[in-house]
């Protein structure tokens, strides 16, 4: 029983990690977009509307998905974020 609820407590709708694609970073569903590009896009001025023309695969829901997301998880964004600029 409590594998099931630990397994239960990391996952977050609309976001998944899957080992072997986008580096298992955290991601949006059905796409290989990670939280954290969203989260620098928007960082340097990308509005709403930009991200979803940028990405037309991409709902309003992904995107608030994800805000909630770096709310909740925001030290490993900022990790990655960080990572992803000195690579």
């Amino acid at each position: 029983m409590q594998w099931i609820v630990r397994d239960l407590g990391d996952a977050f709708p609309g976001i998944e990690s899957t080992p072997g694609v986008c580096g298992g970073e955290p991601r949006i569903v059905r796409t290989r977009i990670p939280v954290w590009v969203l989260v620098q896009s928007r960082r340097l001025g990308a509005s709403e509307a930009d991200l979803l023309r940028s990405y037309p695969n991409l709902r309003a829901e992904d995107l608030a998905n994800a805000w909630a997301y770096f709310r909740l998880h925001r030290d490993e964004i900022e990790r990655q974020i960080s990572e992803n600029e000195t690579a």
